[in-house]
């Protein structure tokens, strides 16, 4: 290394080891020894003027220092045998065949450093030459040497406190590969550090991606999942082979037909990747490798150097997610939402740990993990994905459903865990885990009847209404509902590890034996007993069945407000329903489904937004849609029927065989009892943030009246323990008014902020708020697009054509959604009013076990999930095609109407 530099060991090493490395050869450092001393004489004494100017006149002697002798003769017989020997007379041999590419490379001096060492990778301060013939090798070696003091490297070697005049340099001579396409790739992401494979590529020879002579398009590559995403450009330069007689290379037009396809397919991207990959295991350091791609589609390795360490890459990170939870907590939320969202996920996923047998000191010791699972950054709540990796790898089998889990919470690159538990140890787990599992179905049974019980009692008509009781009958009652929450909560979470499991074992069992993918558990999770989710659906149908015969009242309820607010047309709508103007059996109706479903609303889960319960108009609004589009019960569950049929014919027709086929019927019979208990609890957990909500917003009406705060909704900006204590006199400062103005000013500030990248880290040990300004965005790499298709995973079958309707706040009437298919960044329960009068369904997460896609396979209506950019992609009422099993959504026509 000492004599051939950094560079040429490395290619040496490489080639070794079997890399597609063209052929070389090296003229050490030496022989620039030999070259500068002859020199010398004719150059200022050293320290006799300054060293910039010695540099500059031994550069110009030793470009004129063309080698001669045996070392000229050496050199053009090694010349001859790397290329295969000088042309016949008079023939002129193709651009790239017959010459070379002549590297210089610094090698290291006394202080062990030199070009593209591990500490600093200065690349491009050499020189090299292409496509150099036999002719001009001797003048290229020359022109080499004289880079040693070419003025940038002088510049940067004072700069880094090296003496600029002890440079020595050796020379690459390697053959040239008629490369037509050329890239450069990096293991991780140049800009910040991130574990993501990043690639270069251009149409020519390498310099135009280098030294930004050619238009290229980026193309990354996830590590984890191999997914690739591309950022593709018009390609209209590139940098070609030097023109007949010429010695440069030049920069010319691509041709048309190149200009708007990307220049690597996804699988070229990934074949390069994992050539970084490989070099960089090789050399246990992140990489940054050129190449180039031949007609023949072989890609060569030209190039390879350690990555310039990031100012981001020093010391831990902790990474965030919002990709999951954006679905419960989506936008930003006050300071009451966050801390009842913190209390819950600390209790119910002590209570889940607890149960799967994790040790009680193994949970007291990670207690500081538990109450931070998830954090609120910029007026959001994200998950810190960091502890949830840390707390769930404590379950004894989840590294079984742990691929499954990260798809779910959006995980990806460096943000997966690294460590996982020996299969050994697995298996051993599964005799227990087996065992709760055994009696999963009675845990939930009792959980909901114990629930059931508690909001019987909560909202039973002959009960005093919580709006009577007193503030301590209200506390009392919150704290004895959440310390049942402790110890009840976690076989809600326990139902999602086991629906992993068999979701698992389902796909694997469907591929081997019916050669399906996960879309064919579209139709056969459709059928059984509705759900609650379900229930509360079709209540609002039966509704809007009621409603649509009584004429006055479906003409109200279609009817466009006349010079009124929209609100206050429904507030007239509701109170002649409530009053009894339209009889009494729909008065009893509606009422009956706000007992039962009054906390099913867009956002349920954030406590800044009312539902039904606290505004009983808001009703009005869910079925007027269902009333436009005449929607019943007996369709609806037609529509679910018939799916799950024609799924069943379809399974039928793929395993013929009946043990098989049983063995399935028997997993799926398994799978919809977990997702109809998965809906059934998710019911509860709204029910559970109802209650909260009425509780706290009264105890907000209760400070407002007592003077402690302007309105009672500033309790909105208070966190829970902060509402309880000020009548606990637990707080450790009086002025409420003023805490919840700040938050209040601070909360308005972050709604126009733009949102957190939705998988990102930041340095670790510093306060979370300045931490953000080093915010780094994960790899992502999303589902592959053609054109104006975008992909994503389908969720329920069929096929719709409609105008696209894009929806970012749920909040809007449902008839605008009537027949458009809806198009969402996510979506939670409290969406189903907007989900009931669309005719598809388009979001850009989820899983085949999130709530949109549950809802779409419930609905009948056709659902794609996990679409990335949806939202950006399409245009609001642009003509759209979704294909709900196949996952694709195609743009039919862009123009919006707005």
């Amino acid at each position: 290394m000492g004599e051939i530099g950094h560079k040429f060991t490395r290619l040496e090493t490489l080639r070794a080891a079997g890399f597609p490395v063209p052929d070389f050869f090296c003229l050490p450092a030496t022989e620039f020894d030999g070259a500068l001393d002859e020199l010398r004489h004719a150059l200022p004494p050293a320290g006799s003027v300054p060293a910039a100017d010695w540099c500059a006149s031994a550069a110009s002697a030793l470009s004129r220092a063309v080698p001669e002798g045996e070392l000229a003769a050496g050199l053009l017989d090694a010349f001859d045998e790397l290329v295969g020997g000088p042309p016949p007379c008079g023939a002129v041999p193709p651009q790239e065949t017959g010459t070379v590419a002549v590297r210089a490379c610094v090698v290291p001096g006394a202080d062990g450093g030199g070009e593209d060492s591990e500490d600093d990778p200065f690349a491009g301060l050499s020189d090299s030459f292409l496509y150099v013939r036999r002719e001009g090798l001797l003048e290229a070696v020359a022109r080499c040497w004289a880079s040693a003091f070419k003025a940038e490297a002088v510049r940067y070697r004072m700069l880094r406190g090296v003496d600029p005049a002890g440079a020595r340099v050796a020379v690459g001579i390697q053959r040239m590969v008629p490369g037509t396409r050329s890239f450069v790739a990096f293991t991780r992401d140049p800009r910040d550090g991130t574990r993501c494979h990043v690639i270069a590529a251009a149409h020519g020879i390498g310099e135009g991606v280098v030294q930004e002579k050619a238009d290229v398009d980026h193309f990354f590559v996830d590590p984890g999942t191999n997914g690739v995403r591309a950022e593709v450009v018009v390609k209209r330069r590139m940098v070609g082979p030097p023109a007949g007689g010429e010695t440069t290379p030049r920069v010319v037009e691509v041709p048309g037909e190149l200009r708007d396809t990307p220049v690597l397919t996804d699988d070229e991207a990934r074949e390069i990747a994992g050539l970084a990959a490989r070099v960089e295991e090789r050399f246990a350091r992140p990489q940054d490798i050129e190449g180039t791609i031949t007609p023949d589609g072989a890609v060569h390795l030209v190039q390879a150097r350690p990555l310039a360490p990031t100012a981001q890459d020093a010391g831990a990170r902790v990474h965030w997610g919002g990709h999951n939870i954006t679905e419960s907590f989506p936008g930003v939320s006050g300071a009451l939402t966050y801390s009842q969202a913190r209390v819950f996920y600390e209790l119910a996923f002590t209570d889940l740990y607890r149960r799967m047998g994790v040790p009680a000191p193994r949970l007291r010791a990670n207690a500081h993990r538990l109450a931070r699972m998830v954090g609120f950054l910029e007026g959001r709540v994200h998950y810190r994905l960091d502890d949830w990796q840390e707390l769930h790898g404590r379950l004894p089998v989840f590294d079984l459903v742990r691929a499954g889990w990260e798809e779910a919470m959006g995980i990806t690159g460096e943000a997966r865990a690294s460590r996982r538990r020996s299969r050994v140890r697995v298996a051993a787990a599964l005799p227990a885990v087996a065992w709760h599992a055994a009696g999963h179905r009675r845990a939930i049974a009792r959980f909901l009847r114990w629930w059931d019980g508690l909001m019987a009692e909560v909202h039973d008509p002959a009960a005093r209404p919580l709006d009577e009781r007193s503030p301590e009958e209200l506390i009392a009652l919150y704290r004895r509902v959440w310390a049942e929450v402790s110890v009840r909560w976690g076989v809600t979470l326990a139902n999602g590890i086991y629906g992993l499991l068999v979701m698992r074992a389902g796909i694997a069992l469907l591929r081997r034996w019916a050669d399906a993918g996960p879309e064919t558990l579209v139709g056969l999770l459709c059928g059984g007993r509705e759900n609650r989710s379900l229930a509360a659906a079709r209540a609002a149908i039966a509704l809007a069945e009621r409603a649509a015969a009584i004429p006055d009242l479906k003409a109200a309820l279609l009817a466009e407000p006349d010079g009124r607010a929209e609100e206050e047309h429904l507030k007239a709508v509701w109170d002649d329903i409530a009053a009894g103007r339209h009889g009494s059996h729909i008065a009893a109706a509606a009422r009956a489904y706000l007992r039962r479903y009054g906390d099913r609303a867009p956002h349920d889960l954030k406590l800044d937004e009312p539902t039904p319960r606290q505004r009983p108009w808001m009703l009005a609004r869910t079925i007027a849609p269902l009333v436009r589009c005449g929607a019943t019960v007996a369709a609806s569950r037609a529509d679910e029927a018939r799916a799950a049929a024609d799924a069943r014919r379809r399974l039928r027709a793929a395993c013929p065989g009946p043990a098989r086929r049983a063995v399935l019927h028997a997993l799926l019979s398994m799978m919809r009892w977990l997702v109809r208990a998965r809906e059934d609890t998710r019911f509860a957990r709204t029910q559970l943030f109802g209650l909260s909500r009425a509780v706290l917003w009264r105890l907000g009406t209760d400070l407002a009246e007592a003077g402690a705060l302007d309105d009672p909704m500033d309790v909105l900006d208070l966190t829970a323990e902060e509402v309880v204590g000020a009548f606990d006199g637990t707080l450790p400062g009086a002025d409420l008014r003023g805490l919840a103005a700040v938050r209040r000013a601070e909360r308005g500030r972050h709604r126009d902020v733009p949102s957190l990248p939705a998988l990102f880290s930041v340095p670790a040990g510093r306060p979370a708020a300045a931490a953000l300004t080093h915010v780094r965005p994960a790899c992502a790499a999303g589902g592959a697009d053609d054109g104006d298709v975008l992909r994503g995973l389908g969720s329920s079958g069929g096929t719709v054509r409609g105008r696209a309707k894009v929806v970012l706040d749920p909040g809007i009437a449902p008839e605008g959604c009537a027949g458009r298919i809806l198009v969402a960044r996510e979506t939670d329960p409290g969406w189903l009013s907007l989900m009931i009068a669309a005719s598809g369904l388009v979001v850009e997460r989820g899983t085949l076990l999130s709530h949109t896609a549950v809802t779409g396979r419930l609905l009948g209506v056709p659902t794609a999930v996990a679409v990335g950019g949806a939202v950006d992609r399409i245009p609001d009422g642009a003509w759209i095609e979704l294909d709900g099993r196949a996952g694709t959504v195609r743009v039919l026509d862009g123009r919006a109407t707005r």
